[in-house]
């Protein structure tokens, strides 16, 4: 027995000694074996070798390929790591360079490309399809065109391209199989001298197969991919995605110019993909994803963190079933689908169906169309914490959910802060400046599961409104006077109302700060975000309002759930937006607990 701790130590460091860490440049070969000294040339060559607590380092440089891991790690401590060199500025392109444009008239120009360049995939002739897709009568395609990294957007017909400005750049193609004819508006810019780039790939980094487990993604700039619409019910293929397994981290990188999806931690894929829109073939497709393993031993448990994510057709990031048990944190993402050019009912800047023990927090989400935050059932055990939305049409939407859920600490600050068409969700201590909406949904059942589990319990209609209100500022749209007499089991306490806010008839205890005309002010400066609102701090206070807790939000209708953490221990809500505990038995309503300026102006997101 005393020789086994040696024994352990000797293979421990024998298995170090076997970990391997390959390097990638731009003037490597790939048959090299891959050390400093002796590097490959592209990032698939790495790929295809490294084993089970390998590291892959890309050093600076534009790459351009689509890489497929063959294989993931087996643990998180024995991931397999793809890492771009610390401080050196690494790209990974789904596009090519593409010279040879002739000028027709007035900044317009085009070309024929041969199908050859484009291999066995050719964007220009991938229409965007799917379930709960609506083309708004035209034809969409996956590919783009790029000037100086910017993309312009796909025209209509020809004739839209050559009325179109520099202002309002447009593109348009036809492909006969053959070859891909491309006009496109360039104004001033001549694109034989400046960078111009075609998609030619579907994704940038995407398992082939599914079941590629514990994979790092870390430091790279990725972008141009042609990625087709993710809907629930397909495979969710994203610029950068998990392919249905469990433990990948993607951390650190610049996430842009995407037809469809940014970061995807969904589905696979099978004989029923996009032909499943309604509630009952994805309650199908829920079926046969359990019967395939989906379960929080098998899926789930990526995290995705401080990324920054912008330009993507649909949504920055997408999971059907595959984000459970999952933390989304420290992001920034925006401009996500901002051109409606077509519509759907899959876009977001975060769009989760079954986000199962699920945390979104700290993260900044703006300039999104349509949502900021779309969580589309079984949103069970998930927390949204923390997070900062402005500029969306609108900051969350929680859609036929049975609950528990909790949405604590956030900054909803567009005009259009919450819509509601579900049960059982907890919101406290958010600042509120937008409309609150209600929805019924008498229609469609959705499933509740056992807690902390992918197991479903049953099937439920959303039959009453299950909410709690507490400790929220409301400082703008009508409030909670939404909620009238008919809403079931609204449970409201400690909330304080200005401007034109409003409490519920259902709630007694609520301070309405009246003939108060609050101005909240966002400002993006050179050090980051900055949020100042013209109110005595001393005002907010004339209330008594308790710390709330997993006993004070009780359990959920539907589901019989309570609410608390992932790992069962129960919510004590006392830490506020910048993670500082209140000092005060009595919290401050809001995200803020401790504030001490007569007045609130607080750096709401650092640069």
């Amino acid at each position: 027995m005393k020789k086994l701790p040696i024994l352990i130590i000797y293979l421990f460091f024998c298995f170090n000694l076997s970990a391997k860490e390959f390097h990638v440049t731009k003037t490597g070969n790939d048959n090299n074996d891959g050390t400093f000294e002796s590097p490959f040339l592209t990032i698939q060559t790495a790929a295809d070798i490294a084993q089970p607590g390998d590291v892959i380092i890309v050093h600076e440089g534009v790459y351009r390929e689509r890489i497929n891991p063959p294989r993931g790690g087996t643990s998180d401590e024995d991931r397999i790591v793809y890492r771009a060199k610390s401080g050196e500025r690494v790209s990974i392109k789904g596009s090519e360079v593409i010279k040879g444009w002739k000028n027709v008239e007035n900044g317009i120009w085009t070309i024929t490309i041969p199908k050859a360049f484009f291999g066995e995939f050719n964007p220009f002739q991938d229409a965007i399809f799917g379930d709960w897709f609506n083309n708004k009568g035209r034809l969409h395609h996956t590919a783009c065109v790029y000037l100086n990294g910017h993309w312009l957007r796909e025209a209509e017909d020809k004739a839209t391209v050559f009325a179109s400005s520099e202002e309002n750049a447009l593109w348009f193609s036809i492909s006969d199989g053959k070859e891909t004819t491309i006009w496109a508006q360039f104004g001033k810019s001549n694109p034989n001298n400046d960078l111009v780039e075609v998609n030619v790939r579907q994704s940038i980094f995407y398992p082939e197969k599914a079941g590629m487990n514990y994979i790092t993604v870390s430091g790279f700039i990725l972008e141009h991919a042609a990625t087709p619409w993710a809907p629930p019910t397909a495979e969710q293929i994203g610029l950068i995605g998990t392919h249905w397994s469990k433990g990948w981290i993607i951390e650190n990188n610049t996430i842009q110019y995407t037809s469809c999806v940014g970061v995807t931690l969904g589905k696979y894929g099978d004989e029923w993909d996009n032909k499943a829109e309604s509630a009952f073939g994805y309650n199908q497709t829920i079926k046969r994803a359990l019967d395939k393993g989906w379960s929080k031993e098998n899926i789930g448990h990526h995290i995705v963190r401080n990324n920054h994510i912008r330009y993507c057709g649909q949504a920055g990031i997408v999971g059907s079933m595959g984000a459970a048990f999952s933390k989304i944190t420290e992001n920034e993402i925006h401009h996500i689908y901002l051109y409606w050019h077509f519509s759907g009912a899959e876009m977001a800047g975060i769009k989760f169906h079954a986000p199962i023990d699920t945390e979104i927090s700290n993260n900044h989400i703006y300039r999104c169309g349509h949502n900021g935050i779309w969580l589309d059932w079984m949103t069970q055990g998930t927390r949204v914490s923390r997070n900062l939305m402005h500029d969306n049409t609108k900051d969350i939407f929680v859609e036929v959910n049975h609950g528990p859920f909790l949405i604590d600490n956030n900054l909803l600050l567009s005009p259009f802060s919450i819509l509601e068409s579900c049960g059982g969700g907890a919101y406290v201590h958010n600042l509120i400046a937008g409309e609150i909406r209600r929805r019924a949904e008498l229609e469609r059942e959705t499933p509740y599961h056992k807690p902390h589990s992918t197991e479903i319990l049953g099937l439920s209609k959303v039959i009453g409104d299950d909410e709690r209100f507490y400790n929220n500022l409301f400082a703008g749209g009508k409030g909670l006077v939404v909620y009238g007499n008919d809403a079931e089991n609204l449970q409201a306490g400690g909330n304080v109302y200005l401007n034109t806010a409003l409490p519920s008839i259902q709630e007694k205890d609520a301070l309405v700060l009246e003939h108060n005309s609050t101005e909240l002010i966002l400002e993006e400066k050179s050090d980051g975000w900055w949020l100042e609102m013209n109110i005595e701090v001393k005002d907010l206070t004339k209330q008594d309002r308790k710390i709330i807790t997993t006993q004070t939000l009780g359990e959920a209708m539907i589901s019989g759930a309570i609410y608390e953490n992932p790992d069962a221990t129960p919510y004590t809500l006392e830490i506020d937006y910048y993670g500082e505990k209140t000092r005060n038995k009595k919290p401050s309503p809001g995200p803020f607990a401790n504030l001490n300026e007569q007045s609130i102006r607080l750096l709401v997101w650092p640069r």
